[in-house]
């Protein structure tokens, strides 16, 4: 990561015993960093300057999925579902193939995406050059939380809490399957099924709450940076002050999306194989999923409705007092008075008509989420419910569904 030393940056660190100079603000890595970053670099996994997330991920991918698969050979080959075969637990596929996969696949995309969006907000500029080190000392900020070791302890117990559960659960469970043996005397766990609970589910868990720990870092910060003074102007061509890029930045989390959303279509899955799933059902799962993610991005993005409306309100009141002296003093010229005026004599003007530049602030959107500019993240949503809904509805009912929701 690119670090610069400036004065300002010595205000913010003053008092740290080992300050660190304030990054360059086009530089936040939301990959970078932590605990767990630090293994894997000394795992000789990956390096500072590159993720090497194609690598990776097949590792993961092998140890969470592929050991499983090994350990129950040759009964893995099983197709059998009503047997609880591996290779017919769309849940195993779910968490521990594409899950896993898609959540390290995503660093790269998340990284590259977050960075691009905070350095155009620099380049254009939109934070004002007062306001650069204030918007230094947040990033500052971003980067010691986004380093966090509490945080990623927490999101490590909670991954060890999900398996403690999982080995209640497969103690209750009635039938036998891959990851246990359903006996007269009790249930007993097969190697398979121990290394999902010790390594498998721990490691999907970890790396969800991490992915989310990491959005919301980055979330808080935006949050603040819209507290900043920002250089918006009303008439910008994308209809959004100068800030529709900003709004466009959750298409960057499409594959952690993916892998989020393959496991609740997993479970939705399982309820279909023994309740009847309608359309209907699927239509309000669906909406409901796909809600609860455009609202997870709409967070950070609403903190810029304010700063938007303000300079909509303003802008409106100001070019109407202008609108209403050029056509006044267009109407003097061309009839030679006012047809409503007053004894009080007004200068003729030399504005320019604004009527163009009003309707550009009268059509400015204050919300900067918007259906066409998150469409490949609502895709990656609802795909993986698509194919579940495929499985057992007619396929032209389900590309209905999804059709509606990618279109609203």
């Amino acid at each position: 990561m690119n670090e610069i030393a400036t004065p300002a940056s010595a205000d913010v660190n003053a008092g740290d015993p080992s300050p660190r100079p304030a990054p360059d603000l086009g530089e936040f890595l939301a990959s970078h960093g932590g605990p767990f970053f630090e293994l894997q670099v000394q795992l000789k996994l990956l390096q500072k300057h590159t993720l090497r997330v194609g690598s990776r991920a097949a590792l993961f991918v092998s140890l969470a999925w592929g050991v499983p698969f090994l350990l129950g050979l040759p009964r893995s080959f099983s197709l059998d579902h009503g047997q609880g075969a591996y290779l017919a637990d769309l849940g195993v596929w779910a968490k521990f193939f594409f899950g896993i996969g898609a959540f390290i696949l995503a660093e790269q995309q998340v990284e590259k995406g977050l960075k691009a969006k905070l350095s155009q907000l620099l380049s254009a500029p939109i934070v004002a050059p007062g306001s650069i080190p204030a918007a230094a000392a947040i990033v500052s900020s971003a980067l010691r939380q986004r380093d966090s070791r509490g945080a990623e302890l927490i999101c490590l117990a909670l991954a060890v809490v999900a398996s403690i559960l999982s080995y209640l659960n497969l103690h209750t469970v009635g039938a036998s399957s891959w990851a246990v043996e359903h006996l007269q005397e009790g249930n007993r766990i097969s190697l398979a099924g121990w290394w999902s609970i010790c390594f498998s589910l721990p490691l999907f868990v970890f790396l969800f709450l991490r992915g989310i720990w990491r959005h919301f870092v980055w979330a808080r910060m935006l949050r603040k940076v819209a507290k900043l003074d920002l250089r918006l102007v009303a008439t910008h061509p994308d209809g959004k002050g100068g800030l529709a890029f900003l709004g466009q930045y959750p298409n960057a989390y499409a594959m952690f999306v993916f892998g989020m959303s393959c496991a609740i279509a997993a479970a939705v899955a399982k309820y279909s194989h023994h309740e009847d799933l309608s359309a209907a059902t699927l239509s309000v799962v669906m909406s409901g999923w796909l809600a609860i993610v455009i609202g997870f991005f709409a967070y950070p993005l609403s903190a810029f409705t304010p700063p938007l409306h303000r300079l909509k309100e303003q802008g409106l009141a100001f070019l109407g007092a202008q609108a209403t002296q050029f056509h006044r003093s267009a109407e003097r010229k061309a009839i030679g008075r006012n047809v409503f005026s007053d004894s009080t004599p007004e200068p003729d003007t030399e504005l320019s008509d604004p009527g163009k530049h009003y309707d550009a602030m009268r059509k400015l959107s204050t919300i900067l989420v918007s259906r066409a500019a998150v469409v490949p993240v609502a895709a990656a949503a609802l795909i993986p419910f698509a194919v579940v809904g495929a499985s057992v509805l007619p396929y032209k009912e389900v590309m209905s569904v999804l059709k509606k929701l990618l279109l609203l």
